[in-house]
């Protein structure tokens, strides 16, 4: 049986427990406890989270956890209590792996045990992070990562995809997928995933512009001019230029690109295929523009997004 920690500290956020549901579901599942879970404080005793609920937890001791994870929270991001920093710095060395949630990432850069590590955390928070603690390596538009035995995640909604990624790991791919169906949730998104989505920031509000937005996703591998786009949408491209600019505060090439950047980002963490094909399917022609485009916006070349995927599905 492999024994969890949650780390509970006064003003924690109860949505980091969307994570545990993944290891309480592999129990059922299962039909054995495959998975402990404690939740554990520098005190012990009742912990109130940011909303007023109150858990029960155990003090920190010798108890030695397979996995250690901490979730976030505000209270926490200008500094983190010295016996919960003293925890972190020793489950990082004895427990199999220590994963955070959200802003618990800054509890980790506090403790010292990121120095040199990729991370992320909330997008919101990233820039912050990364001012305080400059050795850090942080890469704001993830997931999660993971760099050793360190895990790290976005937003609150991302630890259920951190988890999923942990129970991949221990119970293999076929049990998270049906975990992930019992929690009703996609099965898990890739850590390289961005934590925007290119259509949800546009935001359009009209129907023809979501319908030539759509269009445009459907059909990437085209040549995908404004004159084509208008039409998708039943305006004349005057009309649809100064409509699309309004609704959503980008040209539509622009927001084109966007879209044929995240498809290839997923295509190149998700699949094994060259980049040469990556390119041509999102629209870019070569590898060459692919490539420009990828160190432009991402600031790294498409292999070694790639690469970074594959080392943390290995992980």
């Amino acid at each position: 049986m492999q024994r969890i920690g949650f780390v509970v500290f006064d003003g924690f956020q109860s949505m980091s427990f969307a994570a545990l549901s993944v290891f309480e579901y592999a129990n059922v599942m299962l039909g054995k406890p495959v998975y402990e879970m404690h939740f554990i404080s520098e005190e012990g005793g009742p912990v109130r989270s940011s909303t007023g609920m109150v858990v029960d937890s155990k003090r920190f001791g010798q108890t030695t956890y397979d996995t250690v994870i901490v979730g976030g929270g505000a209270s926490i991001i200008e500094h983190a209590p010295a016996g919960l920093l003293a925890f972190i710095r020793k489950a990082s060395k004895t427990a199999r792996r220590v994963a955070s949630i959200c802003t618990g990432t800054f509890i980790f850069a506090e403790a010292g045990i990121l120095d040199g590590k990729r991370v992320t955390t909330h997008w919101l928070y990233a820039r912050e992070l990364q001012t305080r603690f400059p050795e850090v390596k942080m890469e704001e538009d993830r997931i999660f990562i993971i760099d050793g035995n360190v895990w790290t995640s976005a937003g609150m909604t991302a630890g259920i995809d951190l988890a999923l990624a942990m129970a991949e790991k221990d119970l293999g791919a076929d049990a998270a997928r049906e975990i992930a169906q019992k929690l009703v949730v996609f099965h898990r998104r890739a850590g390289g995933q961005s934590q925007h989505s290119a259509l949800l920031e546009l935001e359009p509000k009209s129907d023809r512009i979501q319908t030539a937005l759509a269009y445009a996703k459907k059909n990437l591998h085209t040549p995908l001019s404004v004159e084509r786009l208008a039409e998708a949408a039943h305006l004349s491209p005057r009309q649809f230029s100064r409509a699309f600019r309004a609704e959503t505060g980008q040209s539509p090439a622009k927001a084109v690109e966007n879209l044929r950047l995240e498809a290839a980002r997923m295509m190149m963490e998700q699949t094994r295929h060259p980049i040469d094909v990556v390119a041509r399917e999102t629209g870019f022609g070569d590898r060459r523009r692919l490539r420009e485009a990828f160190l432009r916006t991402f600031g790294q070349p498409p292999q070694t997004i790639r690469r970074n995927a594959r080392a943390e599905s290995f992980a």
